[in-house]
């Protein structure tokens, strides 16, 4: 029951309507008996600081930084963990004990959740995006060991950019779309991850399409893994495509739970939640 000493958590993103995250959150909260709530706050760019500042002073325990703020934060943290640095991203803040932001990054792990069980090690695989998204997925397959990570891409300018923010880690190889190569990528790949938005269920996007076109995918294999980032629709386009070949698919929603996990751990200093009570909760909701 909300009272008068209910403390709350939000996200702040631009736009926020579409989001999950208050379902599966409040969820959680209420299964572990605290006395907070969760909200989603739309927040346009030239707002961020000063909703951030006046959070500070309120009963704001903790944040989830969403698009297109992920970047934009850094300068209004004190403390940023490594693995925020190293993606350049945050997506998860609390307040310090002197009332200053401290942030991270619970993609990763997000990401890694539905595949960890899976001997991925030595493996190879393709990342379709150079987007946000694309830093998060690269460095779970780096984290996993992956011996062959192939990133395709529409824009090359975006592409360069991301291979050399991991020079220092792992030899990406990069490839525009159009590429004959890719083809050869594809028939190979142990996994293969779509971060881009084709396919999503929005007004901005069409959901019946499938990254680059079904000639594209033309030479995939059975013993594929393919995991669409995408979770709305369920499944998309691209995972019943790649099913009726025979492939082992995942989708978006385990990242979502699993990150919310994480970043609900952050927030409460360590408290954990089942997998279940905020997967069944979305499971309903959709």
């Amino acid at each position: 029951m909300i009272s008068s000493k209910t403390s709350f958590i939000a996200l702040i993103g631009n736009p926020v309507s579409h989001s999950l995250s208050p379902i599966m959150q409040n969820a959680a909260l209420q299964y572990l008996g605290l006395d907070l709530i969760y909200i989603a706050v739309p927040c346009k760019d030239e707002d961020l600081e000063l909703v951030l500042n006046s959070f500070k002073k309120i009963n704001c325990k903790g944040l989830n930084i969403t698009i297109p703020h992920k970047e934009k934060v850094f300068n209004l943290c004190s403390e940023i963990s490594p693995i925020a640095n190293k993606l350049k991203a945050i997506n998860t803040l609390k307040l310090n004990s002197e009332k200053q932001w401290s942030a991270t990054n619970t993609d990763v792990e997000g990401f890694i959740y539905p595949l960890k069980n899976l001997n991925l090690a030595k493996k190879k695989s393709i990342v379709l995006g150079s987007g946000g998204a694309a830093r998060s997925v690269i460095q779970g397959l780096i984290n996993l060991n992956l011996s062959t990570i192939s990133v395709i891409s529409r824009n090359k300018s975006s592409l360069d950019e991301l291979i050399k923010n991991f020079d220092n880690q792992i030899q990406l190889q990069g490839f525009l779309n159009s590429d004959d190569q890719t083809q050869i990528l594809i028939r190979e790949a142990d996994l293969i991850v779509n971060t881009t938005p084709a396919g999503m269920k929005t007004p901005k996007y069409e959901n019946n399409v499938i990254p680059y076109g079904e000639a594209f995918w033309k030479s995939l294999n059975s013993q594929t893994i393919v995991y669409d980032l995408i979770y709305n629709p369920a499944p998309t386009t691209l995972l019943k495509f790649c099913a009726k070949k025979g492939c082992m698919t995942i989708d978006g929603l385990e990242m979502l739970v699993a990150q919310g996990i994480k970043s609900l751990s952050f927030w409460t200093d360590g408290l954990e939640v089942p997998f279940h009570v905020m997967n069944d909760a979305l499971k309903k909701y959709l």
